[in-house]
């Protein structure tokens, strides 16, 4: 389902809006070396970026060249926009290439060398910071764009609660993946993590490195476990923050998310319960929950301003789950809309993570192009419904908005892949960051990246609700993160199946 990794830091001290996607899918690698590619790697041609933030961090653009079909080296080629801040450490100081991806898939991570601000001034010197938007992604060429009002205004209400509602979704859910197969073409078939595992390690060597760092949040450590298995020896030192659970597929994920979500709303629920007297909106969690559907129920019976329904409600209070720093925030839309009908404040921020442009929607579309591939997906709707009702009686906020958003995969024209098995056992040393009570990527899959990696150590960030945020985490998490990409050193590590430092967690409410 769609994230928003608060890893991007940068992006709100900056100004800019990024909507990120993530999952946790299952794939990987035995631990065999991987096929080494014929394909040449040509050295990237470096100009100035185009104007914006990029040029303002003075900041370096170009294209890798990598073959659309990894299996046909000289066949087809695309282009990945990269971008590059280089170190201006002595050449003693200095550390080598940092590759980062923010999420996803399909997450843009060109703009992402600004990481290189959010880290102590050392080792923002240490680092060339590179950048990069994966196949498909943002500038690169091609990029897939099938539907930008996919997710936008007038659509059923997510609850399939009629045989109607549930057919008009399916339809929708057909024609979105049939709008992709044609904008797409032979694209869909190339949008695995494997795939984008070896433009990685074409771009590492049009970098002219014998070893990349990488920083990788919420999917992005889910690239960074199968890089690091595939290409050990190839590795300096990598940061996987949000870390996936590499035993599950997308779809069983994706349910394990429903429920993960369920426990930080009743959380959200919960806190505004403690401020009654400033929010009235119930003395209890339960009374709060309540007072949510209620208004969820009413608006999709008529939406506010004629544009808020059932649907976009849920929305706009998804982020209640990624992170508690937003709990106030989102208080105030809940009380505004509940005591005075204020819905123009609740379509700004809808507007806000649901642009409809063209071309807007480029991430969800190279989303499902790699999450309806990466593993084989149910082929049946049948089970899907089973699946997905049983789940929403347990956990009924996120269900069906996140079954409806991987709906498109039921019929994806992309062909999928085999799932490798993740094996760190090569790897060298990593640090591994999550937060307790993650919901987009559940603390077990960084425990399960723990015991893959056994030169690896685990920071915990203790009782926090927070997806991907350790560039706006505590001093403690902040300062072993720069030590580790300073000096290589991580926090000891203890026995049993357990993290190996706590911190502070990123935000409290």
């Amino acid at each position: 389902m769609r994230t928003k990794p608060l890893a991007l830091a940068a992006s709100a001290i900056l100004g800019t809006s990024l909507l990120l996607t993530g999952g946790s899918p299952a794939l990987a690698s035995t631990g065999t070396p991987a096929t080494r590619t014929a394909f040449e790697a040509k050295p990237i041609i470096w100009k100035k970026c185009p104007k914006g933030l990029l040029r303002d961090l003075k900041a370096q653009c170009g294209f890798l060249v990598v073959p659309l079909d990894h299996s046909r080296p000289k066949g087809k080629k695309i282009r990945l926009a990269v971008s590059r801040i280089k170190h201006t450490a002595k050449k003693a100081d200095y550390q080598g290439a940092l590759l980062i991806n923010p999420g996803g898939p399909g997450g843009a991570g060109r703009d992402e060398v600004l990481q290189s601000i959010l880290v102590s001034e050392k080792v923002g010197a240490a680092y060339d910071w590179i950048g990069f938007d994966p196949r498909g992604v943002g500038a690169s060429r091609p990029a897939l764009s099938c539907d930008s009002k996919h997710t936008g205004y007038d659509r059923p209400p997510y609850v399939p609660n009629t045989a109607a509602g549930e057919k008009i979704w399916l339809k929708r859910s057909k024609d979105y993946a049939a709008k992709c197969a044609k904008a797409g073409g032979a694209l869909l078939d190339n949008l695995k993590t494997t795939d984008n595992v070896k433009d990685m390690e074409i771009l590492r060597r049009a970098l002219g490195k014998k070893k990349i760092s990488f920083l990788g949040y919420s999917y992005g450590s889910y690239l960074g476990q199968v890089y690091a298995t595939q290409h050990p020896n190839r590795v300096h030192r990598m940061v996987l923050d949000g870390v996936v659970d590499a035993r599950k597929t997308w779809y069983e994920s994706n349910l394990e998310q429903n429920h993960a979500f369920g426990r930080n709303m009743d959380a959200f629920f919960a806190w505004i319960a403690t401020k009654h007297s400033t929010y009235r909106l119930g003395r209890t969690g339960a009374a709060v929950e309540k007072q949510f559907y209620k208004q969820l129920a009413a608006l999709d019976k008529k939406a506010a301003g004629g544009r808020i329904g059932g649907d976009e409600w849920t929305d706009i209070f998804l982020s209640s789950g990624y992170a508690s720093n937003v709990w106030a925030d989102n208080a105030e839309l809940f009380a505004g809309w509940v005591h005075e009908r204020r819905w123009k404040p609740l379509k700004a921020v809808f507007d806000s993570d649901n642009p409809q442009g063209p071309g807007e929607d480029n991430g969800n579309a190279v989303y499902l192009g790699t999450t309806c591939t990466d593993a084989e997906w149910p082929a049946e709707w049948s089970k899907v419904e089973k699946d997905n009702r049983a789940s929403y009686r347990r956990s009924p906020f996120l269900t069906w908005s996140n079954a409806w958003f991987n709906g498109p995969c039921l019929t994806w024209a992309g062909k999928s892949g085999t799932m490798p098995k993740v094996d760190g056992s090569k790897a060298p040393p990593i640090l591994l960051v999550s937060e307790t009570y993650d919901a987009a990527t559940p603390y077990e899959g960084a425990l399960e990246a723990r015991s893959r990696f056994p030169k690896s150590a685990l920071l915990e960030g203790v009782g926090g609700r927070s997806h991907s945020a350790s560039s706006l985490g505590s001093k403690c998490t902040k300062t072993t993160i720069d030590t580790y990409l300073l000096t290589g050193k991580l926090p000891k590590r203890v026995p049993g199946r357990t993290s190996d430092k706590q911190c502070a967690p990123s935000f409290r409410p």
